[in-house]
């Protein structure tokens, strides 16, 4: 029980820090356990690393700056915390099935704001493990 109170303590941090620098040594010091273990431990209560957790919330957070469609690309890559506008988007692609620029083009497009917030995530969350389809907004 211990290790599931510290283990929401470094999810917490991962969601309300995402967009600052986090890497998993930095977030295992600040629950005093090793990377390793808090990697393991992580993974078998979240169903991921926590790396891939705090890419996947960079991700949510950057799809919903998209829909809004008032920042560029290249802005909402910064807001959220990559570095690199590369690597954002990569993995915005590896996560939701198309680069960054198309997502917010088809939003804007598809009314994707006109829908409930909670609606809006729950139909856009990014798909882990290269599974997202190659086509298609996840928006109906």
């Amino acid at each position: 029980m211990r290790d599931l109170a510290l283990l929401r303590r470094v999810r917490d941090r991962i969601d309300r820090e995402h967009a600052h620098p986090l890497d998993v040594e930095a977030l295992a010091r600040g629950v005093h356990m090793s990377a390793g273990h808090l990697s393991r431990q992580f993974k078998a209560a979240y169903g991921e690393s926590p790396y891939s957790y705090l890419m996947t919330r960079r991700i949510e957070r950057a799809m919903a700056l998209l829909r809004r469609g008032d920042r560029t690309v290249t802005d909402v890559c910064f807001a959220v915390g990559y570095q690199s506008l590369g690597t954002f988007s990569t993995r915005f692609t590896e996560l939701v099935g198309m680069p960054p620029s198309e997502y917010a083009r088809r939003a804007r497009t598809t009314g994707a704001c006109e829908l409930p917030s909670c609606v809006t995530k729950q139909a856009t969350r990014p798909v882990r493990n290269r599974e997202a389809p190659a086509v298609g907004l996840h928006l109906a």
